[in-house]
């Protein structure tokens, strides 16, 4: 039987592993049953920490930040969905300024003693918002949906109150419940990813986000839910950059230590594996031993970010692992870092070697931290390009969320 080792990439810790390895599975089960699906969990062992508490971090004494200056594409979607996972009532607080000022350039304001205020409709709906339409469709759709459902109740009255309080008594506009849709299903993300979360954020393919918007959208009343609002977002962009994204932002100032720790198992993995990695690789080696006598058949390397970069490093090293038929990065960092000099075990005027498995490489153009390896291993890789349908950088951890993945790896599969 085909073993399929899955290796995880950085920032990685047990309960995300177990998500994604989850993923992988149901998502090959789907379409190659007979494959075998093993665990190769390194990161709590051989992952980074702060192993003095954060003594490094300096004590903030002054609030004083600069503001940078930039700009999202209005008119991409995904410029929008990335604004959104900043802040996810900016789309909804400049729809209401826009209807403020409509209101004030001569308007018809108030309504009709009696009669109620259309904006509450709207919000009533948003307090009642259900993801039942959404499910029934198997695989990463009703995963998404059972992340989701615990914290839709929250986030569907907080944009309630956002709605009242900003658009109570102005008048009715169009394109209101879309907007309110993809606020909701933001705030829900966030709140099911949870604040200073160590783990990987959630995996989510773009066509599952727009399922389930679309249900929102439909339930506030809304229609042509597949378009975007792009005024919505414009001005919004450049001040959420400024306020929020800019590295030398006064909340990044004010919020330092925060930011670091949270940080600390995406960058740290990557620093310590450049110095350290030896354990990891001497990880991956036991999981395709223990793959090959449990197995009893060909094994697959499946890996993920930094896991390819390990893989690569482990599999060009003069005693590789016996049994590794193919290898299979997806969003990986290995043929960037072969160009820069900067792996382990193969000097960038090497070739792979001879007993280097077949490699298939897996990107996203919107994944900036995925990269090509065909220029870069004429003949020796493939690369296969897929479309999660999502910004950076939840575009480089949905991979195992995108069913099109599984449909192209399974003729790839040895039998």
């Amino acid at each position: 039987m085909t073993s399929v080792v899955f290796v995880h990439g950085t920032g990685v810790r047990a309960k995300s592993y177990e998500k994604s390895f989850a993923r992988v599975m149901s998502g090959l089960g789907r379409v190659r049953a007979d494959v075998r699906v093993a665990r190769c969990f390194w990161g709590e062992e051989h992952g980074a920490s702060l192993g003095l508490g954060g003594a490094s971090l300096p004590v903030r004494t002054k609030n004083r930040g600069v503001g940078g200056d930039g700009a999202l594409d209005e008119d991409d979607p995904l410029a929008v969905w990335a604004l959104l996972e900043v802040d996810p009532l900016a789309e909804l607080r400049e729809f209401a300024q826009a209807a403020k000022a409509r209101r004030g350039a001569g308007a018809r304001a108030g309504f009709a003693p009696g009669r109620q205020d259309p904006w509450q409709v709207v919000a009533d709906r948003a307090r009642g918002l259900s993801l039942e339409a959404a499910t029934g469709g198997g695989g990463s759709l009703d995963e998404l949906v059972s992340d989701l459902a615990p914290h839709l109740g929250a986030a569907g009255g907080r944009v309630a109150q956002e709605i009242s309080r900003a658009l109570g008594g102005t008048p009715p506009a169009d394109g209101i419940e879309a907007i309110a849709a993809r606020a909701v299903y933001a705030l829900a993300v966030q709140r099911a990813e949870g604040p200073h979360t160590d783990e990987e954020p959630l995996a989510v393919d773009g066509a599952d986000r727009d399922t389930v918007v679309g249900a929102l959208t439909d339930q506030l009343g809304g229609a042509g839910r597949g378009g975007f609002v792009a005024g919505a977002a414009k001005g919004v962009a450049v001040r959420a950059l400024n306020t929020y994204l800019s590295p030398l932002s006064s909340l990044a100032h004010t919020f330092r230590g925060g930011i670091t720790k949270g940080a600390v198992p995406a960058s740290g993995d990557i620093l310590r594996y450049q110095v350290r990695g030896a354990g990891v690789r001497a990880a991956i080696r036991a999981a395709v031993r223990d793959a090959v006598e449990a197995g009893d058949g060909p094994v697959v390397l499946l890996a993920h970010s930094l896991g390819g970069i390990a893989c690569v490093d482990l599999l060009a090293e003069p005693d590789p692992p016996a049994g590794v038929e193919l290898l299979v990065t997806v969003g990986s960092q290995a043929p960037f870092l072969y160009e820069l000099d900067a792996l382990t075990a193969l000097r960038r005027d090497e070739p792979l070697p001879d007993a280097f498995p077949r490699w298939i490489n897996v990107y996203d153009e919107r994944d900036l931290l995925g990269f090509v390896g065909e220029k870069v291993f004429p003949g020796r890789v493939t690369d296969l390009r897929v479309n999660t349908r999502q910004p950076f950088p939840r575009a480089h951890t949905s991979y195992f969320a995108h069913q099109r993945l599984y449909d192209l790896l399974a003729p790839e599969l040895p039998k």
